[in-house]
């Protein structure tokens, strides 16, 4: 459970075995069955997510109903609520399990004793926040000024494990699009094949 995770730490700050082992002693493992929530809409977001096994998504649900996909988390990455982690601010959306997942939970009190106690890891931290911004920043311009048709082939680019792992519905969610549209598309590439 703790391999994805020291690889993925390793790629980005160098740890000693021993500072690793110290690490895994502030993460809580936890199972999830699809369609459980880890966090639900107005609760406060007490931990980050390292997901070791599993697909999540983020999302948050509009006033008619309809949900609006944040982000998708799979194996090696992160998912949580950063801004109610950080505030202590009610959570604006809800993170759920796609499918069967295994978690390691770090809570904020232990986030904090953790990055005290090894700063290498603030670092890591920190290039990951870096990283989530600047990918964010790259949604937001896409779901602005990028077509759908184009916005649907950078998805499948870039994100390729995905694509066979969540309902296209979804995926029509993080597009910003509806199924239909996304059904069109879909069609429309097939037939330039």
């Amino acid at each position: 459970m703790y391999t994805i995770l020291q690889e993925q730490i390793l790629k980005r700050v160098k740890l000693t075995k021993e500072e690793f082992a110290l690490a895994k002693t502030y993460f809580i493992p936890k199972k999830v069955r699809k369609r459980q929530f880890i966090l639900q809409e107005g609760e406060i977001c007490k931990s980050l997510a390292f997901i070791s096994k599993g697909c999540l998504r983020n999302y948050s649900v509009d006033d008619k109903g309809e949900e609006h996909i944040i982000r998708f988390g799979i194996e090696g990455w992160w998912i949580s609520d950063l801004h109610s982690f950080t505030t202590g601010s009610p959570s604006m959306s809800s993170i759920d399990a796609i499918e069967d997942s295994e978690l390691l939970l770090l809570e904020k009190s232990s986030y904090d004793k953790l990055c005290a106690a090894i700063p290498k890891i603030e670092h890591y931290f920190r290039i990951l926040l870096e990283n989530t911004n600047s990918a964010a920043m790259k949604r937001i311009s896409d779901l602005i000024s990028v077509p759908a048709e184009e916005r649907y082939l950078n998805f499948l680019k870039t994100y390729p494990e995905i694509t066979q792992r969540v309902p296209q519905s979804q995926i029509a969610s993080f597009l910003g699009i509806t199924p239909q549209s996304l059904s069109r598309i879909r069609k429309d590439l097939a037939e330039k094949k």
